[in-house]
């Protein structure tokens, strides 16, 4: 074999690697898993199995997606966490504390994280504060509001006596987000989902916004030079990060029907990992949501073998953080090719 032939093997492969790791995941899934005592069926492959996969993702995926659009700059959002907390919160007490309908309800939940996400994008982009500081303040101070907005205490019927939700009752809304479409179709919230990585996926592929996120991740200084407002694209980057935020929020609210001032803890760390393993590059100029999509699924699948399995959390997590360092290596090598 030539030997140029390697490397030429390996350029060619490189666009699917994410697909061929997920490929491999799924056949480990197939191979590994465990079967139904009476029907014989490998729970794996079982519907019901495939369809909670994408709803245990719906969630942190809406984050992970968000982040894309940062990371594709060259930046960072460690706040989408504590602004999924807050949104949250703010939906909860839309509800519960105020009476309000679930659509004001998601309004508010929209505008607290795309208001976030502004304040962290013209932080950034006109006082020019490193992303990783910038974020990492509002990380904090998001927390904070949550914490303020609620009392302290989770938001649900009668935890605070001036609510106007005294009593326990389902919200016929949140109960719909989260079941299953006919009683066996995907839930509302994991199309929800798909929705927003297609949508996104759309924008960075077919508009001119789109293309400055990848020019600034690939560099900066020329796009600026070029006449393009890389410091407007940046703002929109963020804003449109602590969207999506605060519509996994609200998907959180849904899941607990309660407003958890302290949800979304490490949720920012999930994201970054499904935008990493997907194959999306820390340096910024390079991937894509829909890489993220695979990237999430990856993450997914094997939580899923190792539970099915019985594997303990010790195990999952330090598996998740080895994954982490193979997908960087990946891409270290990938930048060398």
């Amino acid at each position: 074999m030539p030997p140029n032939s390697s490397r030429d093997w390996r350029q060619k492969l490189a666009p699917y690697r994410g697909l061929l790791a997920l490929a491999l995941v799924f056949g480990l899934g197939c191979l590994f898993s465990p079967t139904h005592l009476k029907t014989g069926q490998r729970l794996f492959l079982t519907v019901e199995n495939q369809r909670t996969v994408f709803f245990e993702i719906a969630e942190t995926g809406i984050l992970a997606a968000g982040m894309t659009l940062v990371i594709l700059t060259g930046g960072i959002d460690l706040a989408v966490g504590s602004v999924l907390g807050l949104s949250a919160t703010a939906f909860a007490l839309a509800i519960y504390g105020y009476g309000a309908s679930p659509l004001t309800a998601v309004l508010v939940a929209l505008l607290v994280g795309a208001g976030c996400g502004l304040l962290n994008g013209l932080v950034i982009a006109r006082l020019r504060l490193q992303p990783f500081v910038a974020t990492l303040a509002m990380m904090v101070a998001a927390r904070g509001a949550a914490k303020w907005l609620s009392l302290g205490v989770k938001v649900a019927p009668g935890a605070q006596d001036w609510y106007v939700w005294q009593q326990s009752a389902e919200v016929p809304f949140m109960r719909w987000l989260t079941t299953a479409l006919g009683g066996w179709g995907p839930q509302p919230m994991t199309l929800l989902f798909l929705l927003t990585i297609a949508a996104l996926a759309v924008l960075l592929g077919r508009t001119r916004f789109g293309r400055t996120l990848y020019a600034i991740g690939g560099n900066e200084e020329a796009t600026r030079l070029s006449g393009i407002s890389a410091a407007r694209a940046k703002v929109w980057a963020y804003l449109l990060c602590g969207l999506c935020a605060g519509l996994a929020g609200i998907c959180d609210a849904a899941q607990l029907t309660l407003g958890d001032p302290e949800a979304g803890a490490t949720y920012e760390l999930d994201a970054i990992a499904a935008v990493v393993i997907g194959g999306t590059s820390l340096a910024g100029g390079r991937g894509g949501v829909l890489l993220t999509l695979l990237g999430a699924l990856i993450m997914t699948y094997i939580a899923k073998i190792l539970s099915l399995n019985g594997a303990p959390e010790h195990v999952r997590l330090l598996l998740k953080g080895v994954i982490i360092i193979v997908a960087v290596v990946i891409q270290t090598d990938r930048r060398h090719d």
